[in-house]
């Protein structure tokens, strides 16, 4: 695929995540306003956020990280977060913006951005533990610079499947297979968690290169959130039906579009830079078994 053809899918699929945006909107739970939204989980100090509520920044030193979490639990829905990383020098340092059951047996579904030295892409990483099981995780080069400005970083999570998207660009999708034996979140609600930590030990080359903290502090910023999702109130029932607030449901989301595949394809293609189902060593040639299934 070429760029020019690129930029004719990015904008056509904008086109219909605004128009689909729109229909969507009786559903939407967030208010936008981080203090209203969320709760701050840890140090306080290291959070800033703008007088209206409408964005919020972490910031990474040598006494703390930061992280704020929501005040709801959901179970299915679409989570929209604009982020921008850590610019400049940021080895060692992580970003993780995901949804968590907080059980033993937890599920997540996670964003892990990790940062790097300067001048090198950013990392994303993804993973998605199901019943407390992880080992999932896929890693690819973003086509941009995710320092310069906002960018767009989606979940959407139904009874059909999980589609991580950037920018409505789908970078992976996860497939429900519960019924050939593969885990999948289902049943769990999970609140959604975003935090700016010291990752060092393993976030860049492998722990080879450490944090500058002459650097820092190190800031991420967030705004713009729309958490378009089941409350979560006790009832699995409700939330697994189908109905005009449950959207996602739908038959339509139920798979990718022919142009979200060609994106998906794309990005596979070009910036996917590790996959746990062509780690055959990592598995010992007995890779997950969702590996030899459909992923839409």
């Amino acid at each position: 695929m070429n760029d020019q053809y690129y930029k004719f899918i990015v904008f056509f699929t904008t086109l219909l995540c605004m128009r689909f945006a729109q229909t969507t909107e009786g559903s939407v739970v967030s208010t936008g306003d981080f203090n209203k939204d969320f709760f701050v989980t840890w140090s306080p100090n290291h959070v800033n956020t703008s007088a209206d509520g409408r964005e919020r920044s972490l910031a990474l030193d040598q006494k703390s990280g930061a992280g704020f979490a929501s005040n709801q639990m959901f179970l299915f829905g679409q989570i929209d977060m604009q982020i921008k990383l850590v610019p400049g020098d940021s080895a060692g340092t992580v970003v993780a913006y995901y949804l968590t059951s907080d059980q033993p047996n937890r599920d997540e579904i996670d964003f892990e951005f990790l940062g790097n030295v300067a001048g090198q892409p950013y990392i994303l990483q993804t993973n998605i533990f199901a019943d407390g099981f992880d080992n999932r995780e896929e890693r690819i080069n973003l086509w941009f610079d995710p320092t310069k400005d906002f960018h767009i970083y989606s979940i959407l999570w139904n009874l059909h499947q999980i589609v991580f998207m950037v920018d409505w660009v789908p970078i992976r999708v996860y497939r429900n297979h519960a019924d050939k034996g593969v885990g999948f979140p289902r049943w769990q609600p999970m609140s959604i968690k975003v935090s700016l930590w010291n990752g060092d030990s393993w976030a860049t080359r492998g722990g080879k290169d450490k944090i500058d903290w002459s650097k820092g502090p190190f800031i991420a910023s967030f705004r713009n959130h729309k958490i378009d999702a089941c409350v979560w109130n006790g009832n699995a029932r409700f939330c697994r039906a189908e109905s005009s607030t449950n959207w996602w449901h739908k038959e339509k989301f139920s798979s990718l579009t022919s142009t979200q595949r060609r994106l998906f394809r794309w990005v596979r293609k070009y910036h996917m830079i590790y996959d746990y189902c062509q780690d055959n060593e990592r598995f010992q040639n007995n890779l997950p078994k969702e590996c030899s299934l459909p992923k839409y």
